[in-house]
């Protein structure tokens, strides 16, 4: 069966940060402190797909201040840091809407991601995933992690359900 049929009942998404949102690169700054880029684009899709009631839930291994903020300014709610099982908040995320797995799309880029995906309807990732998460991917983005991959998958889930279309979406 192909991905696309099974995003006519995707409600929810599951992201990773790093490689997924930003580009899995971290920038040394002078004072010690780090910083990463997230891409408009996928800002843009978020901000869309909450808008059009989709579930958006960010479980990350790190907590960065400025990703934190970022994500709150998206309007994301559901965002889960310095975590090691991201299964155990996978399904406290699933449980407080009432979601079943065939609703819910992830991507993710690395290992640590693998345990959300397996369950999820629709596994998905970055171009520049690695192998092991690739070789459990229904679809595999064409654009890497950073660059768009998750407005990529947004935007697919709500073309196919009649959402994705011209409106006062707010540019972010």
């Amino acid at each position: 069966m192909s991905y696309k049929s099974k995003l006519k009942n995707i409600k929810a998404f599951v992201f990773d940060v790093d490689g997924v949102f930003t580009d899995g690169s971290v920038y040394l700054m002078p004072d010690n402190s780090m910083c990463r880029a997230m891409n408009v684009l996928d800002g843009y899709a978020v901000v869309k797909a909450i808008k059009y009631n989709y579930k958006i839930c960010v479980i990350t291994g790190g907590d960065d201040p400025a990703v934190r903020n970022r994500i709150n300014y998206l309007g994301i709610t559901d965002y889960y840091a310095k975590i090691s099982d991201k299964f155990e908040k996978y399904e406290e995320f699933r449980l407080k809407y009432g979601l079943e797995n065939e609703e819910i799309l992830t991507m993710g880029d690395d290992l640590p991601d693998l345990k959300i995906m397996e369950p999820s309807a629709v596994a998905t990732c970055p171009e520049n995933a690695v192998p092991e998460v690739k070789a459990v991917s229904d679809y595999i983005s064409s654009v890497s992690g950073g660059k768009g991959a998750v407005r990529d998958v947004i935007e697919q889930v709500m073309k196919i359900q009649g959402n994705w279309h011209l409106d006062n979406t707010k540019s972010v």
